[in-house]
């Protein structure tokens, strides 16, 4: 209580104080300085005031109750009454001023005192009616100053809501008073009073968003709020925003007057600062001024309508300030302001920088532009709302244009503004490239389509509202949307050219359908149309064309327009055809749409709209034409148009208007496409119509499909302006953002741009030097090491390729140019140099190698999938450039080769090719051809042999790490790889050597790491031996050139891999080329002829579908000369123990582990006979067996004749075992055919043309033995088989043919010789068989026996002396 009562004391002791100071210097009678004094007859005026003064004196140290329980009206009315009289000197108004605001400061009252609203208010309109006339200017100053204390006090007083709106006006009003009244006084009651309207309207526009939208209920009325303690609300700050907003327009004001240019400048300072308390306004309101209807409208129109008509006539600060106001319009009210948005960049960014202002503007304006693209959101939601959007501008992509445009270097050093305007470029494509990565948009649909395709009819202008549970069909719908927008441009251009192909192609474009509303859309909204061709279409009598003029007209808001606006903003759209009715018809349209907006009741009805609009058209002409001399008069045209509104004349002033508003400004009725547009009032009158229907603004997260769009419509001039920066600048830190642009590009080139990648590396190449044709390597190499800038791009080159290429096309073809040339400098890890050509080496390519030092841990390169990983790659290029200084190398005693490698170590070269399993399969195909491409010598240049031979070799190896990384897919790619080496054959300067011979080196590799496991499928090992073939085809002398290593390899196989050997191809290659390459006896021969005994001795792997290339190397192996003797007949006896196998194959029903079907059916019931009649003569053993029978005929033609007999040994030894084969009649006399007889003739013949040479002898008693060993084989086979023979319907013809042989035996001619010995065995030979085939009753004597009588016969000619012993009943 004590406390309580000390503090009331207090404030008594206060109030008295302030008391005495007012009547002390009211009663003062001393004249002020510099002006005029207070006379005694004054003091009656001032009666009154003392008074109240002594009154409150009295009362100030006996309160009936606490002062915050007292009517405040008590001890503020005789203050308020001083500030009120006009008579009271300066000095005693200051000092209730003090005394007011000492009041207000120690609050002592509060919101709920009694009698608190009133005298707030009361203080208020006191203060507003404070009169100075009396006073100095200098002290009229400090009075000023006291007044803004107040008012300020006031705002901040806790009861200050009760304030009212007229109150709150009243305030902000004074407070600006004094800010205009203090433009001629000291600078430090300028600042002052602006800063204290600074304070007043923050104070207000702080509590809007706690004012309820209740508060605008009855906000339409001029009357106070209703509620008592509600106080000041939404009205109060109406009025005070429209005034903030009518001080931007000041400058219509003052244009007129005669101040000249001294009053520009003011008329900026009051933007500026109307600019600084609106911006204050707007981002202490937020979003709440959205939810007030009034206040949103006034953003709306009057806001945005200033800043767009100033944006483009201001200052650089005043234009700064508009675009800091337009972006916090952008933050709060967005979804408000989308059709104001466009505008805003369109009127006054884009037209800005189109004029070419000073470049100070500029900066400011690519300022404007880069602080809109920072906010996260604004690029995709500019590209959603406005590029994708078929009715609106390009925003985003004009933008993207904009900045590639002005960073473009001209030559010489960049200025601030390209530096500027790259910087924003940077800017955007990281903002696209991080969002573009994110984790959370893994799950996004990235395959596309790229670009989308618009497959069906879907209205282009009507849009839909994005749907937080639907995001993938909205997601669809803007692209569709773009893809349809960019549909109508390509329509627009055909359309400018022939409209009739311009609509067809909307048709086939599923853009337009019977509706005729899409025809008026598109005539309406689509830019740079010819406006000729559009107004004679919507004149055309023809019933669509006039639907298409009304739907055309119904595009158009005419509400709020008086009728010349209307009419100018109507044939701005098109050019008014010259015939009379197509005019009418269009006017006839016009008019009726004009008749069912308007907004007052000036016209009576549509026909009076349509004669005055045909007035209005002939003054235009009237007025403006200059070969009308005598103008049309006012009253004239009053008169002409009396008694139209349906009878009755229309007011006089309406017509007046019309008239002089036409003759100042004529109506542009035969517009031109193109031209540049202006904000003026009619077409922002029809922007605000057209904003009340069209959608909210989107407010969007990024979407990765979205992203890779926005991109692909700026990529060819980011990437361009990228790449001429780079190329000009020596800043390190320019280069260094370059660089980091490059690798945003390539992180979202991935998702459906891959020609965009390739341009880049394309560039980046380029930058490395490494492809200068016109340099030497001496020149290279020194630009290389003295030049960071060649370093940087190399090692960004390889960077790209290993995170990236999965995305790259075209561009390895200039990743293997780079790679080709720093390997001839001389700069590349040995690792990738060297490899190891040995073909029973480690063929995993994807362990890491470490000879060179160079670290590639686990194989695995780098990959830049997600956005946090490119800090890892900005760090390096830090590092990179941090240790790039020559000066600091020669320091630390670095050589040029040593930070060569340095740099190239950091590139790791070989991950791109171990890691290349990552790879899609077309991107492999694209880095596959250009290996392969490069090793044919395609866009190569070769200094000397040796370069060219290891230029190819290292191909070659880069393609076998591939292959070896790929061997899962390798059915993929491989047909491909073929296509690409029949290609290169057809290369008109192609050179096998030594193309070939390194390919056939790393095919053997390849065809080692696909046999070293056993794959379910066959066709990889096709693939590869097709192509090996290919190879050595080419060159056949490289067979000669790589035996030893073919040799190895396909030992190897045999040896180890042989099971896993599938193919007939794989068997034919392998053993076709073991029989080429094992023929050289001091290299190959002893490894091919040990690897073909060990297939044939173990038999395993001898099957059905390599048993004849088995067969043909076993006959090339033992036709070679001078070659050991036991290793040939090992290989026969071998020949012949393999009839084993077919008959094991034959009593399998040919169901061999090497066989790919079985020729007989496990599940058949029918007999194994029955099974082979139905083969016909497709006895596939028997073949087999004629096939090996052929074989060891041919060898029994050898030089050698234990060669010869050896072989005649071993095919007995095959017709023993084949008994067990099923030889049917037909192929057993095929056999006898093909091998026994053609053996004997061929011996035959042989042994005579022995007999024909001189000195032959040895020669001829040599193959005479043979011959005689070939006859004896004869006649055991024929007595073999001699029942299978006997069933043959052609047995006669088959004896004959082999008497006719045993007769030319016996007649055998040896010339000099003397006779051959031949004839000795012969009629031993006959006997037995003839003795034989009588024992089995093959030969019979019967009456007319042909068989018996030519035998007889035959025998008198060949030997007479085995007729009586053979036929006795004739003798």
């Amino acid at each position: 209580m004590a406390k309580l009562k000390g503090k009331e004391l207090g404030l008594s002791c206060m109030l008295n104080t302030e008391v005495g100071a007012v009547l002390a210097v009211l009663r003062r009678r001393m004249p002020e300085s510099n002006s005029h004094f207070l006379s005694p007859q004054d003091d009656g005026c001032d009666t009154a005031i003392l008074q109240s003064l002594k009154s409150l004196r009295a009362l100030i140290f006996n309160p009936q109750q606490e002062w915050r329980k007292i009517d405040p009206a008590i001890y503020l009315s005789p203050f308020v009454d001083v500030i009120q009289s006009e008579e009271v000197p300066a000095a005693a108004t200051g000092v209730a001023l003090s005394s007011i605001l000492k009041i207000l400061k120690l609050e002592i009252f509060d919101e709920k005192t009694p009698g608190a609203k009133e005298m707030l208010n009361s203080v208020v309109t006191a203060i507003t009616g404070c009169r100075l006339e009396r006073t100095a200017p200098v002290a009229e100053d400090a009075v000023m100053m006291r007044i803004l204390q107040v008012l300020t006090a006031i705002m901040y007083h806790r009861a200050s809501f009760l304030l009212t709106d007229h109150s709150v006006c009243t305030v902000v009003n004074t407070c600006f008073q004094v800010v205009q009244q203090s433009a001629n006084r000291g600078d430090l009651l300028q600042r002052s009073a602006r800063y204290t309207m600074h304070e007043l309207i923050q104070t207000i526009f702080t509590r809007l968003p706690d004012i309820e939208v209740r508060d605008w209920e009855n906000s339409e009325s001029d009357t106070e709020d209703g509620s008592l303690d509600s106080g000041y609300g939404i009205r109060a700050t109406v009025d005070i925003f429209h005034f903030l907003c009518s001080l931007l327009n000041v400058v219509d004001v003052m244009e007129s007057n005669e101040a000249g240019l001294g009053s520009q400048t003011a008329d900026e300072d009051v933007q500026l600062f109307a600019l600084v308390l609106i911006n204050s306004a707007l981002e202490l309101s937020g979003e709440s001024i959205g939810i007030h209807p009034k206040l949103l409208r006034m953003v709306q129109d009057d806001l945005c309508h200033h800043l767009i008509h100033y944006g483009t006539c201001s200052s650089p600060l005043v234009l700064s300030m508009i675009c800091s106001t337009f972006l916090n319009v952008y933050h709060f009210l967005r979804r408000s302001i989308r059709l104001q948005l466009e505008a805003f960049f369109s009127f006054v960014l884009f037209k800005v920088m189109s004029l070419g202002n000073i470049i100070q503007i500029q900066e400011v304006t690519i300022e404007g532009i880069i602080t809109f693209c920072r906010q996260p959101t604004f690029p995709i939601e500019a590209y959603v709302n406005f590029d994708c959007d078929p009715l609106c501008r390009n925003v985003f992509e004009e933008i993207g244009k904009l900045l590639c445009k002005h960073a473009f270097p001209a030559g010489g050093a960049l200025t601030s503004l390209q530096v500027q305007a790259f910087e924003g470029l940077v800017l955007i494509i990281h903002n696209i490239a991080e969002n573009i990565d994110k984790e959370e948009n893994s799950t996004s649909v990235i395959s596309g389509p790229y670009p989308v395709e618009v497959s069906k009819y879907r209205p282009f202008w009507e849009e839909k509202s994005r749907d937080e549970n639907d995001l993938e069909t909205w997601v669809e719908f803007v692209r569709m949307r773009k893809a349809q927008k960019r549909k109508l441009l390509i329509a627009g251009n055909h359309f400018n050219r022939d409209d009739k192909k311009g609509l067809d192609y909307l048709k086939i474009s599923n853009l337009v359908s019977d509706d005729p509303k899409a025809y008026a859309m598109f005539f309406r909204y689509t830019p740079r149309l010819d406006k000729t061709m559009i107004g004679d279409y919507l004149g055309d009598p023809d019933e669509f064309h006039i639907r298409v003029l009304k739907e055309f007209t119904d595009t158009f808001q005419f509400s709020g327009m008086i009728l010349d606006t209307a009419l100018r903003t109507f044939l701005e759209s098109f050019r008014l055809p010259g015939e009379s009715q197509k005019i009418h018809r269009i006017v006839e349209a016009f008019s009726e749409k004009f008749y069912d907006q308007q907004s007052s009741e000036v016209f009576a009805n549509k026909d009076a709209v349509f004669v005055l609009c045909y007035s209005l058209i002939m003054l235009n002409t009237d007025q403006h034409n200059p070969q009308v001399k005598k103008k049309m008069t006012e009253e004239e045209f009053i008169r002409n148009n009396r008694g139209i509104n349906d009878g009755k004349d229309l007011l006089r002033e309406y017509l007046s208007e019309l008239f002089h508003s036409i003759s100042t400004n004529a109506i542009t009725i035969f517009g031109q496409s193109g031209l540049p547009v202006e904000m003026n009032p009619t077409r922002w009158i029809e922007l605000v119509n057209r904003a009340k229907i069209v959608q909210p603004f989107v407010v969007c997260d990024f979407d990765r499909r979205i992203g890779r769009d926005m991109f692909a419509t700026i990529a060819g001039p980011s990437v361009a302006t990228l790449s001429a920066i780079f190329e000009q600048t020596d800043e390190e830190g320019i280069l260094h953002e370059c660089i980091e642009g490059f690798f945003s590009v390539a992180r979202i080139a991935q998702f459906g741009l891959e020609d965009i990648l390739d341009e880049l590396l394309a560039s980046f190449c380029k930058f490395t030097t490494l492809l200068n044709p016109y340099a030497s390597s001496e020149e290279t190499l020194y630009a290389f090491s003295h030049d960071m800038k060649p370093r940087m791009a190399t090692l960004a080159v390889f960077t790209i390729a290993n995170s990236f290429g999965e995305s790259i096309k075209g561009g390895w073809r200039n990743i293997v140019d780079c790679l080709l040339k720093l390997k001839r400098l001389k700069l590349l890890p040995q690792s990738i140099v060297e490899p190891n050509h040995a073909p029973d080496s480690d063929m995993d390519t994807n362990n890491s190698r470490s000879e060179s030092g160079v670290l590639f841990p686990g194989g695995q390169g780098l990959k830049l999938g997600h956005g946090r990983q490119s800090s890892g790659i900005v760090g390096r290029f830090s590092h990179f450039l941090s240790m790039e200084s020559v000066e600091e190398s020669l320091t630390l005693g670095v050589s040029e080769l040593e930070q060569n490698l340095k740099v190239i170590q950091q590139c790791q070269v070989e991950t791109i090719f171990s890691n290349s399993s990552k790879l899609p399969d077309e991107p492999l195909l694209n880095l596959g051809r250009s290996l392969i491409f490069a090793a044919a010598g395609k866009g190569q240049k070769f200094s000397t042999p040796v370069e060219e031979e290891e230029t190819v070799g290292f191909c070659w190896d880069l393609l076998l790490i591939i292959a070896s990384a790929n061997t899962e897919r390798f059915t993929n790619f491989w047909p491909q790889f073929h296509d690409f080496f029949l290609a290169v054959a057809q290369f008109p300067l192609f050179s096998p050597v030594p193309f070939a011979e390194k390919a056939i080196l790393v095919l053997w590799k390849i065809a080692l790491k696909l046999l070293s496991s056993y794959r379910a499928d066959k066709l990889p090992e096709d693939l590869i031996f097709k192509s090996i073939n290919l190879m050595w085809k080419l060159d056949k002398e490289i067979i000669d050139t790589c035996c030893e290593f073919i040799t190895a390899s396909i030992a190897k196989i045999i040896t180890e891999y042989a099971g896993n050997l599938q193919t007939q191809l794989g068997w034919k290659s392998v053993l076709h080329l073991l029989s080429l390459t094992g023929r050289h006896p001091e290299f190959t021969y002893d490894t091919g002829v040990d690897t073909l005994i060990t297939l044939l001795s173990e038999g395993t792997h001898v099957s059905r579908t390599n048993y004849a290339y088995c067969i043909d190397c076993a006959f090339s192996f033992v036709a070679l000369k001078n070659t050991p003797t036991e290793k040939n007949m090992k290989i026969m006896d071998l020949m012949a123990d393999s009839v084993n196998l077919l008959i094991q194959w034959y009593k399998n029903g040919y169901s061999d582990p090497g066989s790919n079907v079985s020729m007989v059916s496990n599940t058949s019931s029918s007999s194994v006979e029955d099974n082979m009649k139905a083969l016909g003569s497709s006895n596939f053993a028997v073949n087999l067996f004629i096939k090996l029978g052929e074989a060891l005929r041919k060898t029994s033609l050898a030089r050698r004749e234990e060669i010869r007999n050896h072989s005649i040994s071993a095919l007995q030894k095959s017709f023993v075992l084949a008994e067990d084969l099923y030889f049917t009649p037909s192929n057993c006399m095929n056999c006898f055919n093909l091998v026994i007889f053609a053996m004997v003739d061929d011996l035959h013949e042989k042994m005579l043309e022995y007999s024909r040479r001189e000195n032959a002898e040895r020669e001829v008693r040599s193959t005479e033995g043979t011959l005689k060993i070939a006859m004896e084989l004869l006649t055991e086979v024929y007595l073999q088989f001699l029942k299978l023979l006997s069933e043959s319907p052609g047995f006669r013809n088959f004896w004959m043919g082999i008497l006719r042989r045993m007769d030319t035996c016996m007649k055998a001619d040896l010339g000099d010789y003397g006779k051959s010995k031949v004839q000795e065995i012969v009629p031993d030979l006959l006997k037995r068989m003839i003795t034989t085939m009588k024992e089995k009753e093959i030969l019979v004597q019967r009456e007319g026996d042909a068989l018996w009588e030519t035998t007889d016969i035959q025998i008198q000619w060949i030997a007479p002396s085995l007729k009586d012993e053979l036929f006795p009943e004739e003798s």
